[in-house]
């Protein structure tokens, strides 16, 4: 268990270590300013804008901004459910998957817009070679444009902002050129060399040990898991994710995919302190992440190390801990540590099943996702972040009778509205779709109780998590489920449209108005936010807002479950 816990802290210092010279690195890059890798992407960056017929230098407001940013996603969409639709009939399917359904159609492709990669349907069986590649270039889509909007909210962010704001193309192309593209290609490397599948044949045949005949799924997964863990995206090439030997072979795959979580969420942080210049504001934002962070992680470690206490009153030794759902080669901390780190961010790839977890493990799953801004998606966890961060403002002025300001600019009536709204559209999502389908469960089972296999406390949590992923664009679910059926497609599909777009346009239309006001040079009576003081606000807004929103639905779900092993 040392060993594992070693590995554990090795993987976050990394992480954070490299998180730092690489959020300098984009700092420049988002600056414009020259880097040495100008010489080798300028090329490729022009030869983009000359095909597409943009130009990068036109500067544009926030709106125009927000314009460019849906009609790509929406453009994308038409396509992915053309691809999805009609899989059967196009090249690049050696197995002879079948098409997809409208309606799972719909959600997969909602769901790769989004950045979420829920997958109501497993890959190897699923899905086409040319559909597996579509998607993974979603995935390189989805993350770019997360982090070119958060960029456009650390302009309007700057002393001396106004309604120009950048350029969204050159913000987009280059998070895609300079920064995905290079790393994941070093990732998909590492992966190929140890062993990770990078082919288009179809299934191979293989004579097991006991000399059963076996159908073996590969594909183009190197290139496709490098990506899906770089761009918090999280889908899976196959059904298990990177808990499948082919998409995680050995320990040192499991570091370099795990690091790849949150390397950019807390990078962007620091990207953010550079553009600024306000590092110390970048390091509070990030302490006050880990902080939470931490506060999930350390007690899922404690119960998924301990085992189960059901086991244990057999007799059963759990030297391992709770290895239900867990694969041997990785053990149970690693997966502890894994299912946190997913979940805090909008990844959603799984090393081991959260549905296996401890009642209260997984409710830590839950609640980062809940939280939604501990690190957080690639761009859209600050964004989330920032609306705490004006909540704590306003809340702070009202205690000091002063009118809120955040950098320099006043928070007035519009802005609060604006955050408000976008505070409360997560738990709505959440609860109101949970409460929704337990309706139907209970009331009308002939037609929808087929999908739930875990009656009682637990079966809630299932239904509680789907959503809960859902809506924090993260993606991973407790498996067990069954939600590939028109209500959870539907429903699931509708939810990540609108938990991914409006807390993108909120903040960024409270960025762009406070741009266009007045700065006000700081005095004596100014409230600091690169404080230990401003950072306890935010972090009590934040277990308000959470506890208050959520604590009487995870109380009847994995609290109630807890309570029946003790």
């Amino acid at each position: 268990m040392n060993t594992e816990m070693y590995g554990i802290i090795a993987m976050f210092m990394i992480t954070v270590l490299l998180a730092i010279p690489l959020g300098r690195y984009m700092g420049k890059l988002f600056s414009g300013e020259t880097t040495w890798l100008d010489p080798i992407f300028n090329p490729i960056d022009q030869l983009i804008y000359r095909i597409s017929g943009v130009d990068p230098k036109i500067e544009m407001n926030w709106k125009q901004h927000l314009k460019v940013l849906l009609t790509i996603n929406f453009i994308w969409f038409v396509l992915a459910m053309l691809v999805l639709t009609n899989m059967a009939h196009l090249p690049l399917n050696p197995d002879h998957n079948p098409s997809m359904s409208a309606d799972l159609a719909f959600n997969t492709a909602v769901s790769f817009i989004s950045n979420t990669n829920l997958q109501h349907y497993s890959g190897e069986t699923g899905m086409s070679y040319l559909g597996q590649l579509v998607l993974m270039l979603f995935q390189f889509i989805s993350a770019g444009c997360g982090m070119a909007i958060c960029v456009v909210v650390f302009k309007a962010m700057k002393e001396g902002a106004n309604h120009s704001l950048g350029n969204f193309y050159f913000l987009f192309v280059r998070s895609c050129t300079r920064i995905l593209l290079p790393i994941a290609f070093i990732m998909a490397v590492l992966f190929l060399l140890n062993g990770m599948p990078m082919t288009f044949k179809g299934k191979d045949t293989i004579t097991t040990l006991q000399g059963d005949t076996v159908q073996v799924s590969r594909g183009p997964v190197a290139a496709f898991v490098a990506i899906k863990q770089l761009g918090t995206n999280g889908g899976g090439f196959f059904g298990p994710n990177s808990a499948h030997p082919f998409e995680n072979p050995n320990y040192f795959t499991n570091m370099v995919e795990t690091i790849a979580i949150a390397l950019l969420p807390i990078a962007l942080i620091f990207t953010m302190g550079y553009m600024l210049k306000r590092k110390k504001l970048a390091w509070l934002i990030v302490g006050v992440m880990t902080v939470g962070f931490f506060l999930l992680l350390a007690p899922t470690i404690i119960m998924e190390t301990a085992g189960n206490p059901a086991i244990a009153k057999m007799g059963i030794e759990q030297t391992s801990g709770n290895m239900e759902g867990k694969e041997v080669r990785l053990g149970a901390a690693a997966s502890a540590y894994w299912g946190i780190v997913t979940t805090v961010t909008s990844n959603g790839s799984v090393n081991a099943m959260h549905d296996s977890f401890m009642p209260l493990a997984g409710m830590c799953t839950m609640l980062g996702m809940m939280v939604n801004a501990f690190y957080g998606g690639i761009g859209v966890g600050f964004l989330n972040f920032y609306i705490f961060m004006i909540l704590a403002v306003f809340i702070s002025g009202l205690m000091v009778g002063r009118t809120p300001e955040l950098m320099g600019k006043k928070i007035e009536a519009k802005e609060m509205k604006i955050a408000m709204i976008i505070a409360l559209i997560h738990p709505f999502l959440i609860l109101s779709g949970t409460a929704i389908a337990a309706y139907l469960y209970a009331h009308h089972p002939a037609e929808y109780a087929g999908w739930l296999s875990n009656p009682g406390f637990h079966g809630f949590s299932e239904m509680l998590y789907e959503f809960t992923s859902a809506s924090a664009n993260n993606g991973s679910e407790f498996a067990g489920l069954g939600a590939n059926t028109p209500w959870w497609n539907i429903s699931d599909g509708i939810v990540m449209l609108l938990s991914r777009y409006l807390p993108i346009i909120g903040p960024v239309a409270i960025a762009g108005l406070l741009a266009q006001k007045k700065y006000i040079p700081e005095s004596a009576g100014t409230l600091k936010t690169d404080t230990v003081t401003f950072g306890l606000m935010v972090m009590a807004v934040i277990i308000i807002v959470a506890a208050l929103s959520f604590f009487p639905s995870l109380a009847l779900g994995p609290v109630a479950e807890y309570f029946t092993f003790h």
